[in-house]
């Protein structure tokens, strides 16, 4: 094995072991995190200690937990700043939350997954799965449909085989087959609706945010429950997310974009076209 291979393997069980740590979203003992991982009590021991002397952890002598260390707090502020749309899109959220009193959400993919990068709280908060940072499935959620619609097909491939399908309700898509055809709806009307798909009563219409160019940056949609509203109330309000969706994308087009590897070429719908 060459010695860049085994460098990239040392990072990659690195890598694992923080995701296992930040997953358990409280601090962890060493016996919480053996049963979890695939890698011998040895190289876990010693991943753990690697990460702690390096600031990616921090460990409670006390206590005998793992935790996130500020170091990795740090690049974390320092991705939120530099990679995410959170910053440039904050005011468009704070108007779109203001004028509707309902869940506004930012969400990006992640390895065909939804990354959600900000939120506003409705007017009445309501408790729900989502907040900054949280990884959601992304086909059975609205800000995952709607980007999912707008992928290229070789990416849209790569992203439908990494959904797990579970059935996390009675309206949850559960087959790659119900998702495509969903995704052709979506791209034929521009916006997403989530009917209860991931979480029983949360419903929203969702719009991706596509730029100049035609790449799918990230996502915005307006969320509330069966509750308090309709579905038909949201979806008649798509128009407006669409809105904000395409001032936020006009904001972006001078920030700087990783390349994820997910560039459509599908034809986004104009501005006038979204909600109709």
């Amino acid at each position: 094995m060459s010695a860049e291979a085994t460098a990239d393997g040392t990072v990659g069980k690195a890598l694992d072991v923080l995701d296992l740590v930040a997953a358990r979203g409280r601090p962890v003992r060493f016996s919480d995190l053996q049963p979890l991982s695939a890698y011998p009590k040895a190289t876990l021991y010693r991943l753990l200690q690697t990460l702690t002397k390096q600031g990616m952890l921090t460990y409670d002598e006390s206590r005998g937990t793992y935790s996130p260390g500020l170091r990795l707090v740090r690049l974390a502020h320092a991705a939120w700043s530099t990679s995410s749309l959170a910053p440039l899109a904050r005011p468009f959220l704070d108007e779109l939350a203001v004028e509707t009193g309902e869940t506004v959400h930012l969400a990006q993919l992640d390895q065909g997954q939804v990354l959600y990068v900000d939120k506003r709280n409705a007017a009445r908060p309501v408790e729900m799965f989502s907040s900054a940072g949280k990884i959601g499935p992304a086909y059975c959620t609205g800000v995952g449909k709607a980007m999912l619609a707008f992928l290229e097909d070789a990416a849209l491939d790569g992203a439908i085989a990494r959904q797990s399908f579970h059935r996390f309700t009675a309206e949850t898509l559960d087959s790659p087959q119900r998702l495509r055809v969903e995704l052709a709806q979506i791209r034929e009307r521009g916006y997403a609706l989530d009917r209860e798909e991931h979480e029983p009563g949360i419903i929203c219409c969702a719009v991706p945010i596509v730029s100049r160019a035609g790449r799918v940056i990230g996502a915005v949609s307006l969320t509330s429950t069966t509750a308090r509203t309709t579905l038909e109330s949201l979806e008649a309000k798509a128009a407006r997310v669409g809105e904000i969706a395409a001032q936020i994308a006009a904001a972006a087009e001078t920030w700087r974009f990783p390349e994820q590897g997910e560039a459509p070429i599908v034809q986004a719908p104009r501005q006038g076209e979204r909600g109709q």
